[in-house]
Order: C-alpha cells, then structure tokens, then sequence
C-alpha cells in the first residue's frame, strides 16, 4: 500500500507567490497571491522580497488550519544556479547561496529554493527544486555567436516546458524521450525550445530578453543600436537591464504587462496597440519556425502553453503563421505546481533518487 503523503509547493513570480498544497497527484489547495508593481517595486531587488513572500506563504497555509510538520516534503521552484541537467535536486547549502545570488540579479524563481531550504530546515522535512530555469542541455553548436568569449546560455522556464512537453507525449501515447517537439512557453516571459528526444538542444534566454518580446522583456535587439545606447550616457546599468527586462516589451510600449488591458485598447480601436500585439505573435511565430529549422523538420507536435496561451486572438495569429508546421497543443496555463509536487513525490516514494547538485553542476561544467 502506497503511503499518503502531503507536499507543499511554492512558487513566486515576479508578481505573484502561488502555492499548492498536494496529497499525492492530487492538488488539495491552490492560491496566488498578488504583489503589486509598487510594492515589488519599492525593494532594491528580488533578495529583498524574502521575508514579505516567507510571510505570505505562511500565512497561506496557517489560514488552512495547517504547519510546516504537516508537511512531508517542500518544494520550490528552482532559480538561478549553476547549470545542471533535468530532475528533482534536493537542495544543500551551497544552492541556497548560488540561489541566494541569482535573486539578488532580479529572478523572483531563486526565492522559491530559499524558502522551501528554510521552511525545510524548520520543520524538519526535506526540500527540493525540479528542473530549474538554468537547466542546460543545449548542444554545443547552438552556444555559438559571433563573438569570442560570449556564448548563448540556457536559461528557460523548463519545468513548464518539460511538463507540458510530457503531457504532449502522454497524449500521443508516446514517450517523451522518443519524440520531438517545440514547445512555447508564453508568459510575463517567452522561451520556445526544441526538444529533441527528451533534451532541450536549443532555447532562448528569456530572462536577459533574448527571443521575442514580451509583456515584459524587450526581446532580441539590435545590437550596435544597444550598445550606443548604453554608452549615451543617458541610463545607467540599472536602468538600461530594466529597459532589457521589467519594464521592456509591452510594458514599455503600452504602459501595462497585462495581455487583458491590451485586448481592451484593441477593442477600443488602438491601431498601435494591435501593432505591437500582432508583433508580439510575429516574433513568436519566428522563434518556432526557428526551431523548426534547428530540428530539420522533423516534428511531431507544436506545444503552446503558459498565461497568454488563454489569449484565443493571440494564439490565432501564431497559427496563421506556423500551423502549416505540424500537429498543435495548446495548454493555456502552467502546469508548473503538479510538476513540483510529482518531482517531490517519485523521490518520497523512491521511484528515484534526488540529484546531488554539486556533483551535477560539474558533470555540466566538464
């Protein structure tokens, strides 16, 4: 007989701290907590953020009627560390501390290992993260620019894409790792991936803005048209990385990162706002057929998920320019928390074992 366990998963964007109470497969309790714009605002980075998202998922679950001893495991959604291949890892110390610094250069995902370490620790549980944001399996090839010493990194929203990437498979009743697929994962972000037999050969930073733009993040720019810009003189480092991410993309065109106010100046008859938005979908488009070229052709599904995934105008407009492709998924939304909660479980019920992450990040750096 199976044992009955209770996970708690925690994961904090940008804007929100979404939490998920499971038993088993089963979510029990889900809420997400907004944070507004001014109040992230008023902290100098997302470190700062610490104890105001602790408290929020403290609060959360005592609302329940619950404590941390409840719980069997902690999971958390996995931040900037350093590269590591896909799975559970259990967290130590010394991820808590690369956690600690990726936070601290502005990705929210770093706060969820913290708080799970130390919620862990507390109660006396074991925590974990599954398939963080640095999860690198690119082939060397796609590393490559054009400039010695600058190479494309990885660095993605892997534990969605990886999730409904599976899902697809499921549906196909094939396994994931004898297929392939592109998978778009559209959201505050946007990072389109090629996976090829289970290994995600190509994917764009979609934190620093490679790609296409965003709701919030500026995008692939023109680089010598960038680099005047930052020797102007007229913005400084700080300002010039949140003219690349945060308030990038429609945030700096429209004044808003909520796909919902745009669809509403559309509606009211804003020819520019339809512009930027049709942009948006054009450069979405173009990453995809990108990665259609990185796998030869050789596809079976297109995977579309994330936030904007909802967005049925948005959506048409892609398809117009890549249904020809092949088969369609769409999954609006992140499947995200089963992610975390199942990356949990098969290591509760030693269905596998939980990666080292020291001994993982030298694999990758060798």
């Amino acid at each position: 007989m199976k044992s009955n366990y209770q996970i708690l998963a925690v994961n904090p964007g940008s804007t929100t701290t979404k939490v998920s109470i499971f038993r088993n497969e089963t979510e029990v309790f889900e809420s997400t907590i907004d944070h507004p714009v001014e109040v992230t605002g008023s902290f100098m980075n997302v470190l700062e953020q610490l104890d105001l998202r602790m408290e929020t998922v403290r609060e959360i679950i005592s609302d329940r009627g619950l404590a941390l001893q409840d719980f069997h495991a902690i999971v958390g959604r996995g931040g900037i560390i350093r590269p590591v291949k896909s799975g559970t890892y259990a967290i130590c110390a010394e991820m808590v501390s690369d956690l600690e610094k990726g936070a601290a250069g502005g990705h929210a995902s770093s706060l969820a290992g913290i708080i799970a370490y130390r919620f862990g620790k507390e109660a006396a549980i074991p925590s974990f993260i599954v398939d963080p944001v640095i999860v690198d399996e690119m082939d060397d090839i796609a590393r490559i620019t054009g400039m010695p010493g600058l190479e494309r990194k990885s660095l993605w929203h892997a534990l969605n894409q990886k999730a409904s990437a599976r899902r697809a498979a499921d549906e196909m009743n094939r396994c994931y790792g004898d297929i392939n697929l592109i998978v778009a994962h559209l959201g505050g972000g946007i990072t389109i991936g090629a996976h090829q037999r289970g290994r995600v050969i190509d994917v764009n930073n979609g934190l620093d803005g490679e790609g296409p733009l965003s709701p919030q993040r500026a995008g692939t720019l023109p680089a010598g048209e960038l680099v005047r810009l930052c020797y102007s003189g007229e913005y400084t480092y700080t300002e010039m990385m949140s003219r690349i991410k945060g308030k990038a993309g429609l945030m700096a065109h429209l004044g808003t990162n909520d796909a919902r106010d745009v669809l509403g100046m559309i509606a009211s008859g804003d020819k520019h706002a339809e512009l930027i938005y049709r942009a948006m979908a054009y450069q979405i488009a173009k990453s995809i057929g990108a990665n259609y070229a990185v796998l030869k052709g050789d596809i079976d599904g297109i995977v579309i998920t994330g936030g904007l995934a909802y967005d049925k105008t948005l959506i048409a407009w892609v398809i117009d320019y890549i249904g020809f492709m092949g088969k369609l998924f769409i999954y609006p939304g992140e499947n995200e928390m089963t992610a975390l909660a199942g990356g949990a479980l098969r290591v509760l019920r030693n269905e596998q074992q939980a990666l080292n992450y020291i001994d993982e990040a030298e694999k990758v750096k060798a």
